[in-house]
């Protein structure tokens, strides 16, 4: 085995690997990250999850659920290459952890479970990359495990992530005898012995000899299909040696037209350290990426991963600690040291480095500065925010923030005492700093304080931060879901006149609205309008150009509260028909006002339907217990889409509106005696039946 290189320190781009591990929730991310951080001498100790001892699972909460919640950097060395790792949550509720690191990462290792193959949330997050274009490796963990099966989830990653799965790997032993892997490229055997850290490298075993040279043969031919160069040797010598294959599998990877499939058992430390040579092999440095591109002026930009460059960085975690701010930065271009003067572009505002900290998850190491490629934290910033932009003074470029999801579950939370209503404030602005996926605001109806995050679960970790955190007693309310209004039937030549004298200047606007369903709802009620359209249809100057724009900002005033509960509205078309000014009363204010108060009585005028959220449910039962399963989800107004047998247990599909699974964890471990799992997936809005539509008017 290759150890001399372990911790050898280098500095050029080309030895720096920034990557993300990312998996559905139990798939072993954590256990991965954690063998990674041993094998490379990062740690001394091999941390567990159910111990509650690992590195990056170290805040209170994720020990006492076994989940990964929050994003947690870590970096070691191996093979003389600087690893930067991020893992991720595998949990629906924390996806926009994991959007916001992949914005930031140059590869990453999609984690898959043996048994189940590619579960709702690995091919969430594996959409994500492909969003922001990361190319991937592939990691089948958990081969040891009863029911494990390599070729049944390399099929499902055929079939549901939609690309070329490339295995390069062979198990030895299946199961509870699953000891080792063999290395289709050079035709090795690796096999762990139990209580050892290293793996003893032979020959194929004989009983396997002719499956390897099988799948030797079904590798080329792959790789052959899909790379010119393999193509071309194939072609003449009927084999592709282990030298192009490489090279073609590293192509292949940083194109993402195939993904390098590994194999092993994290758990029983086998299978890392071929892991970690092929992320050293195929995923990309910051060189082998594209340059980074934002506007400056209006004007698109490139600036390359080179040291000497302007400095670009990018924040994209920020985490208020018992010691100071800790802001998460991901350096694009140039180079930063301790004391420079940098320039927030979006917020028109100087900050200072204080210190420039390597992150080990809760842990870190000073250091003097920070050049092109590298993820660290910084000490010393006031204002910066998640998705803020970062550079040198003397040369601005706004690079392109991460997209934040919208909230669609929300509580009411108020403090106990009157007290302390000022510090829960200034707890809920904190929270919602670290994670911009949160949204704080005040009903003007009813006055509450309304949390709203992505699932029942994020609500409930957040609640419990400030608990924790910041020492307060914090009620809570009931969630509510996100409803949305559309137009089911719209108004034609709707003239609404704005007219207003109070002495001096007066105000005048005339207009004249069609307003119509963007998108009609689909017959089977599977989907709905979405977005807001504005079109103008004056001719002859009737309405100038300029009070045109401020009738369209009117219109997208009134859409933030629809007529039936003050929800917003969406799926909606405004065509501005005609219109007449006045010589001096007219304004682009009073257009505006005309445009808003307008569509506001078109929007009553006409026929409103009320949607819901809903989302994709898959849940793992026992057989046993399919019937009640059934039955509780169509008591929700679920739609079964689908059910499929697997290792005795059954995987069923279904569509539920959200605000019917508040609760269903609770029910689901009670009718499966603990046994029932599910997750969740948002797929959209549909219209909301009569039932939940009057319910909505009532309140």
């Amino acid at each position: 085995m290759r150890t001399d290189l372990r911790h050898r320190s280098t500095s050029p781009l080309t030895r720096v690997r920034n990557l993300g591990i990312l998996a559905h929730v139990d798939a072993g991310k954590t256990t991965v990250t954690e063998r990674i951080l041993y094998l490379t001498g990062a740690t001394h100790k091999r941390g567990e999850v159910h111990d509650g001892t690992t590195v990056t699972d170290f805040d209170s909460q994720e020990r006492d659920r076994g989940i990964t919640i929050f994003a947690a950097a870590v970096s070691c060395v191996w093979g003389g290459h600087r690893i930067n790792v991020i893992d991720t949550p595998g949990h629906v509720d924390f996806s926009d952890e994991v959007e916001r690191s992949l914005r930031v990462l140059d590869g990453a290792i999609a984690v898959f479970d043996a048994v189940a193959g590619v579960e709702p949330q690995s091919e969430a997050v594996w959409r994500q990359a492909d969003r922001h274009a990361v190319p991937r490796i592939a990691f089948v963990n958990k081969l040891d495990r009863a029911g494990a099966d390599l070729d049944s989830a390399v099929r499902s990653i055929g079939e549901r992530l939609h690309t070329v799965p490339l295995v390069v790997q062979l198990p030895i032993g299946q199961e509870d005898e699953f000891t080792g892997v063999v290395d289709l490229l050079r035709m090795r055997s690796l096999i762990w012995t139990v209580g050892r850290d290293t793996y003893e490298e032979g020959p194929v075993p004989v009983a396997l000899r002719e499956e390897a040279l099988r799948r030797r043969r079904v590798l080329e031919e792959a790789v052959a299909e899909l790379h010119p160069a393999a193509l071309e040797e194939f072609c003449e010598r009927s084999a592709v040696s282990e030298q192009t294959l490489a090279g073609a599998l590293r192509d292949l990877t940083r194109t993402g037209e195939g993904v390098v499939v590994l194999c092993g058992s994290a758990y029983r430390n086998c299978g890392i350290e071929p892991l970690l040579e092929a992320v050293v092999a195929y995923l990309p440095s910051p060189l082998d990426v594209p340059p980074v591109r934002g506007t400056r002026d209006g004007a698109v930009q490139e600036r390359a991963a080179d040291p000497a460059a302007p400095f670009a960085g990018l924040v994209f975690k920020v985490n208020s600690t018992a010691t100071g701010r800790l802001t998460y930065l991901r350096v694009y271009a140039g180079t930063i040291q301790k004391g420079d003067a940098v320039l927030d572009v979006g917020a028109h505002r100087s900050e200072r480095i204080g210190r420039i900290l390597r992150v080990q998850a809760d842990r870190h190491a000073e250091m003097d500065r920070a050049v092109a490629g590298d993820i660290v934290a910084v000490v010393g910033l006031k204002a910066a925010r998640s998705g803020a932009t970062l550079c040198a003074p003397a040369a601005p470029v706004l690079l392109e923030p991460p997209t934040a999801a919208a909230p669609v579950v929300t509580v009411a939370v108020e403090a106990r005492s009157c007290l302390d209503a000022d510090r829960l404030a200034t707890a809920l602005a904190r929270l919602v700093e670290e994670d911009p996926s949160l949204a704080v605001r005040t009903d003007p109806e009813t006055g509450q304080t309304v949390l709203s995050g992505m699932g029942e679960l994020h609500l409930e970790v957040a609640v419990e931060k400030i608990r924790r955190a910041h020492g307060l007693e914090v009620g809570v309310g009931r969630p509510r879901v996100a409803y949305r209004e559309t137009v089911a039937r719209g108004v034609s030549g709707l003239a609404y006149r704005h007219v207003k004298q109070d002495g001096g200047a007066g105000q005048f606007a005339h207009v004249v609205l069609d307003v119509e369903p963007l998108k009609p709802a689909a017959a089977d009620g599977s989907g709905s309008g979405e977005g807001f359209e504005f079109l103008s249809t004056v001719t002859g100057g009737r309405v100038p150009q300029e009070y045109i724009r401020a009738v369209e900002a009117g219109c997208r005033d009134a859409l933030a509260e629809g007529p039936l509960g003050g929800h917003p509205v969406t799926g909606v078309r405004v065509t501005l028909t005609d219109g007449a000014t006045h010589s001096k009363d007219s304004s682009e204010m009073a257009f505006r006002t005309a445009g808003r108060l307008g569509l506001r009585e078109a929007l009553r005028a006409g026929v409103m339907a009320l949607l819901e959220p809903v989302v994709e449910v898959t849940v793992t039962v026992p057989d046993d217990a399919v019937g009640a399963v059934l039955g509780d989800l169509a008591a929700r107004r679920g739609r079964v889409a689908g059910q499929a047998a697997r290792s005795g247990t059954a995987v069923i599909t279904a569509t539920v509106p959200l605000a019917e699974l508040f609760g269903y964890a609770s029910r689901l471990r009670s009718r499966t005696q603990g046994r029932g799992t599910f997750a969740t997936r948002a797929t959209g809005y549909v219209p909301a039946p009569a039932s939940v539509s009057g319910g909505t008017l009532s309140s």
